[in-house]
């Protein structure tokens, strides 16, 4: 790979307009996090479990005692765990704006370490965080005074109300494909590829990403909720459909912005939930990470909560104009 050179007085030039756009849009999210009320917390990079879901990967080390002896940690991919811990605790309202590292992603919407913000509401449905994630776009979009996010040619209006879409609709509408029906058959009779080991997991994202999330976005955010219990391994089911779990993610451009949750609270759902992730992870790439039995005994006792998780950079890129994640990161990954 040829070297950025992001620090030639050239190069820095150039993207020094949206590095201080990125530090008013830091600075208003504080204040508003600050004015509802909510705890900043920080937590360890450093974790006996970087999370557990099958596609997530993790940058693994030795941690050493005084007598030399191992360990193996991870950096975590999420500030999750700990922040559920902390709800655990006696926290209430919390958030966390912080770095998270995820290996084998690099693009121009991806970085190995990049800025998560996560908040939690305990006591909050997770509709309480759709209304979250509008007031953050509009956040940044007056922080940095623009009218209109502009990614790829496509355009979003941040001030404009979040068109509600569920998964189920989201299929029919733009893959002309039913959700509950034969996922792999409809693939199929529409022109996309299904190789003959995909199971379920791999035809439902196949369509998410050729099918469905081009076309999130734009004109207005698109939250896109209700996603299968198989697809959401930490939401709890929906009361009034057990089919699909309290997530949603969000969308500006195309570009997902945020993934947010009503949480998950039985450990043993919870363990079998991550087991299953893990023998897909097994399946797919030939290793597991640990189960945080720590977040387990946890969940046995925080409350009901909902929380969300947005990446920073990604809103910094749509609100200052960036081209490239890139733009928005002070000091990139050499």
């Amino acid at each position: 790979m040829t070297p950025s050179l992001w620090w030639s007085p050239e190069r820095h030039a150039d993207r020094r307009p949206f590095l201080t756009g990125r530090g008013a849009i830091t600075r208003a999210v504080r204040a508003w996090f600050e004015g509802q009320g909510f705890s900043e917390v920080e937590t360890a990079g450093l974790q006996v479990s970087p999370g557990n879901e099958a596609h997530l990967h993790a940058f693994a080390t030795q941690a050493l005692t005084t007598a030399g002896e191992a360990r193996t940690l991870y950096l975590h991919t999420s500030p999750e765990f700990a922040c559920k811990k902390l709800l655990a605790a006696g926290e209430t309202q919390i958030f966390s704006l912080g770095k998270v590292w995820r290996n084998r992603e690099r693009g121009p919407l991806h970085h190995p370490e990049f800025t998560m913000l996560e908040w939690y509401r305990t006591g909050a449905t997770y509709e309480v965080l759709m209304d979250d994630c509008a007031a953050l776009l509009r956040l940044a979009a007056e922080a940095t005074g623009t009218t209109a996010f502009d990614w790829r040619g496509g355009r979003c209006d941040p001030f404009a109300e979040p068109e509600r879409l569920t998964v189920a609709q989201a299929f029919e509408r733009h893959a002309g494909i039913d959700l509950f029906g034969d996922l792999a058959a409809q693939a199929r009779a529409a022109g996309m590829r299904v190789a003959r080991d995909d199971v379920w997991a791999d035809v439902f994202s196949r369509i998410i990403v050729e099918k469905v999330e081009p076309n999130l976005g734009f004109g207005r955010p698109t939250i896109l909720c209700e996603y299968p219990v198989s697809e959401a391994a930490l939401a709890r089911p929906k009361a009034a459909d057990p089919r699909v779990a309290e997530r949603f993610e969000l969308y500006a451009c195309g570009v997902e912005l945020a993934n947010c949750f009503g949480e998950l609270t039985d450990p043993a759902e919870q363990r079998r939930r991550f087991e299953a992730e893990m023998a897909e992870k097994q399946r797919v790439y030939g290793e597991t990470y640990p189960i945080d039995e720590e977040l387990l005994d946890a969940l046995a006792i925080m409350p009901a909560a909902s929380g969300g998780a947005l990446g920073f950079d990604r809103l910094a890129m749509l609100a200052t104009g960036a081209r490239h994640i890139e733009d928005v990161l002070w000091a990139p990954v050499p």
